[in-house]
């Protein structure tokens, strides 16, 4: 048997997780020429929305 994570391994692990999808979308939006030029205070709306979510969904999952 296994032991789950701690919760703080887990808030990590979410946060790094939604970080990296939200910003391989934006990646590719910007290459196929959809999105131009992003702001860099939108990027980091975008970093803090999902450390946010990260927090939440780890803790809704415990």
């Amino acid at each position: 048997m296994t032991r789950p994570p701690s919760l703080g391994i887990s808030i990590f692990l979410y946060i790094t997780g939604i970080l990296l999808v939200v910003l391989a979308i934006i990646l590719l939006l910007q290459a196929f020429g959809v999105v131009k030029n992003i702001p860099k205070e939108a990027i980091w709306g975008l970093v803090l929305l999902s450390i946010g979510s990260g927090i939440l969904s780890a803790i809704r999952r415990r």
